[in-house]
């Protein structure tokens, strides 16, 4: 299953190795698994009115299965799910979707790319974590990194002086609470591995 998010009219969906989108062509009828896409197909430049590939992007334009409008469908080269999946224009007989074009693909890209950058960023803050604490002895900065295991998910616990040379590492749980009073205890016990 994957996880579901709107960013600017847009649906980010983070995949996960157990889910799969399938959308209807409606050129052809025939049911489209973004999973299935190939290394050899994913290199040649395609620009056709509902399926445009080029710069390491594929857009393709799918029937929005929740209403009665079109919807575009960002891939990335190499990634089994779609980047982006946002809401696409009608056409000028207001029946068939508007033709993608070169401005409208690297809007896109640039949009898609944007959701992805942001999704790193806010999975990078939640992975890492850091504080700064003053003692009467020194200056410290408490790291707490989050290794997301699939099977055993576990974090270091570290410790560096003002100048950023590493006084101490330790493993802990990924559910550690890194806050002032658990980081001051820490330092007071010479940084022996919480309990």
């Amino acid at each position: 299953m994957s996880a579901v998010h709107t960013y600017s009219g847009f649906v980010l969906q983070h995949p996960t190795p157990s889910n799969s989108i399938t959308a209807t062509d409606n050129n052809s009828g025939d049911a489209i698994d973004y999973v299935e896409e190939t290394a050899e197909a994913e290199t040649q430049a395609i620009r056709e009115p509902r399926l445009w590939r080029d710069k390491g992007w594929t857009a393709r334009v799918i029937k929005n299965d929740d209403d009665e409008g079109w919807a575009v469908a960002m891939l990335k080269d190499g990634e089994p799910e779609p980047a982006l999946v946002g809401p696409w224009t009608m056409g000028r007989d207001k029946k068939n979707p508007k033709p993608l074009d070169t401005n409208a693909f690297s809007t896109l890209v640039k949009t898609a790319s944007e959701v992805i950058r942001r999704h790193e960023q806010q999975l990078h803050a939640q992975l890492n974590k850091s504080m700064m604490l003053s003692t009467d002895e020194a200056d410290y900065k408490i790291l707490l990194n989050i290794v997301p295991d699939e099977d055993e998910p576990y974090a270091y616990l570290s410790a560096e002086d003002a100048a950023g040379n590493l006084l101490a590492k330790v493993k802990v749980t990924p559910h550690y609470k890194l806050n002032r009073q658990n980081a001051l205890k820490w330092i007071e016990n010479e940084f022996r591995r919480p309990e």
